[in-house]
């Protein structure tokens, strides 16, 4: 029986390690990225959270990569046929610093896989275990939740209107994405996924308005506004993507602490749709 024969459950125990080095250039590039220039971060200190998606890339050659610029599949993940393919959420906990200028090795692990029948067609979702170590030390532990699905129905673009006022308390921030930026994030986690940075593609191919924001940038600028406005580390972050934003306007990043450890994030689309809801755990 081939790989492609053999039924997708089959993947489940699949493994993967990949050691990388928490160099500072990164650090220095998601830094302007993301437009913080008063942080200063130097080797030695606790890497910010889940910037750690910056590391152990998957390199894949050239040469093998698929028409929507993923690598084939069939190898770690299983060879989902279905042709949409999109990180939709994850969980994560920081046990202990990973900490800048120092090796660190991720190990991966399928935890399952489950198909369904929605409300779009079929689906198919894949749930990854990653664990990071660095010297002898478990630093992350995390779930990321990828789903393929068949290609629905062409996507419209939101009309946007005024939002109302953020929460008392709250931290927010309005971000303006273009193509650059996402090309930049793109770049650094070696994503090569043309719905973030092909133009023609993601409109005549898979049919959206426009370029799509990345679900870890969306992440990324919502735990920024946990570490930019208060001193105590993050101990956990789960997220899960609702909808696509676009590169077509400004869309909002909304946190919202809470009596205890726990903050609320949202990121709003230019409609005021809710297309990440996300929590973070403070320590």
């Amino acid at each position: 029986m081939s790989a492609v024969e053999k039924p997708y459950t089959d993947w489940i125990g699949n493994t993967e390690e990949i050691e990388d080095y928490i160099s500072l250039t990164p650090v220095r590039l998601l830094q302007m990225t993301l437009d913080d220039t008063d942080t200063v971060l130097t080797e030695g200190d606790a890497l910010p959270p889940i910037w750690h998606w910056c590391y152990f890339l998957e390199a894949a050659p050239q040469s093998i990569l698929g028409p929507d610029g993923h690598p084939p599949r069939g190898g770690f993940l299983p060879p989902v046929a279905l042709p949409r393919r999109m990180f939709a959420g994850g969980r994560t906990a920081f046990v202990t610093p990973l900490r800048i200028g120092a090796h660190a090795r991720q190990t991966a692990e399928v935890k399952s896989v489950v198909e369904k029948e929605g409300r779009t067609g079929k689906l198919c979702f894949v749930t990854v275990r990653y664990t990071i170590e660095q010297e002898g030390t478990t630093c992350i532990e995390e779930e990321r939740d990828f789903v393929y699905r068949e290609e629905g129905a062409p996507a419209s673009a939101p009309e946007p209107q005024d939002l109302p006022p953020v929460p008392a308390g709250s931290w927010s921030r309005d971000v303006t994405p273009d193509p650059v930026m996402l090309f930049r994030y793109s770049a650094l986690t070696f994503n090569g996924h043309r719905i973030h940075y092909d133009q023609p593609y993601v409109t005549q191919v898979e049919r959206y308005p426009g370029l799509i924001v990345h679900g870890p940038l969306l992440a990324t600028l919502l735990l920024d506004l946990v570490r930019l406005n208060q001193d105590r580390p993050v101990a956990g972050f789960s997220f899960q993507a609702r909808a696509p934003i676009f590169d077509l306007n400004p869309f909002r990043v909304v946190a919202t602490p809470g009596d205890g450890d726990e903050v609320d994030l949202k990121a709003e689309g230019p409609d005021g749709t809710l297309c990440m809801q996300a929590s973070a755990t403070l320590g």
